[in-house]
């Protein structure tokens, strides 16, 4: 009994720890005001004071910080490009990833582990290495403009842009497309496609009638555990984004680091955990569903 109790403890221990007080303290931060000290926000407790020093600390609280978010445009309009990017990108992945996986599922038991083990090999590789290297194929005198010159093509600037950061996510979070799709779509059972044939219907309307409906949880699942880290990105947009292409994870980091306006970015940061609070509980729900 007591080993099943400390194991039962344990989760709630480790989330408590790593999850629980960095939130709590996040928050508190974001409650804060900026000041030139060290470190770089008031109030702070001062425990000399007893319990009157934790009442004024609690009272000199406030949300100043988000009321000033919200009438900032360059906060308001990271949020809003943080969606828009994050959303283009997971729908250019379901387009892409549902051809890949639907085409693993098909293929016969021996070419699927290879083709699996294809799909996870990225992942062998540093990531800040593959970013690297697609800023090597992108830049002015890179690998593509190289090419399309020796085809007599126009030069492409592209690097910099939204689309690069677009690209740059659509190539790194490939694989969280693919893989939750191909599992749902390994385990439907053919005999389902074979009924739908006899009854009369196409190879095409059986995959839109029967295949499809079936996948739509793995597709769902899909979508959810890519744009929610896609949300808060923030190698990507800094490494190949220009100075307009603003997300919220480059705006943290600038407000922590550049800025030294704490306060601000842990409100940033809690304005973001909130809006990814509604796909992150869809995700579980979809999860449930596929592991089903």
């Amino acid at each position: 009994m007591r080993r099943g109790r400390l194991a039962g403890l344990l989760p709630f221990l480790w989330l408590s720890v790593f999850f629980a007080f960095p939130f709590l303290l996040v928050a508190k931060l974001s409650l804060s005001d900026a000041a030139l000290a060290m470190p770089p926000y008031a109030p702070r407790i001062d425990w000399s004071q007893g319990l009157a020093g934790v009442q004024a600390f609690f009272a000199a609280l406030d949300g100043e910080t988000y009321a000033r978010l919200t009438h900032d445009r360059l906060y308001v309009g990271a949020w809003l490009s943080s969606l828009r990017i994050a959303g283009t990108a997971a729908a250019l992945l379901l387009l892409i990833g549902y051809p890949i996986a639907y085409g693993i599922a098909r293929c016969p038991p021996r070419a699927r582990q290879a083709l699996v083990m294809a799909v996870i090999l990225p992942f062998w590789t540093s990531f800040l290495i593959r970013v690297y290297a697609w800023i090597a194929i992108l830049k002015p005198a890179g690998v593509l403009n190289v090419a399309l010159g020796a085809l007599g093509l126009p030069p492409v600037d592209i690097l910099n842009t939204e689309a690069a950061v677009i690209l740059g996510l659509v190539y790194a979070y490939l694989p969280f497309m693919v893989l939750p799709l191909y599992a749902v779509l390994d385990r439907q059972d053919e005999s389902l496609i074979e009924a739908a044939e006899d009854l009369g219907c196409t190879p095409l309307q059986a995959f839109w009638r029967v295949t499809f409906p079936l996948s739509l949880p793995g597709a769902a699942a899909g979508v959810l555990l890519c744009f929610i880290p896609m949300a808060g990105e923030f190698v990507i947009p800094d490494l190949m984004g220009g100075s307009e292409t603003l997300m919220l994870g480059r705006v943290i980091w600038t407000e922590f680091f550049a800025n030294r306006d704490w306060p601000a970015a842990s409100a940033v940061a809690i304005v973001l955990l909130a809006t990814l609070l509604v796909p992150i509980l869809l995700w579980e729900r979809q999860q449930a569903k596929v592991l089903r």
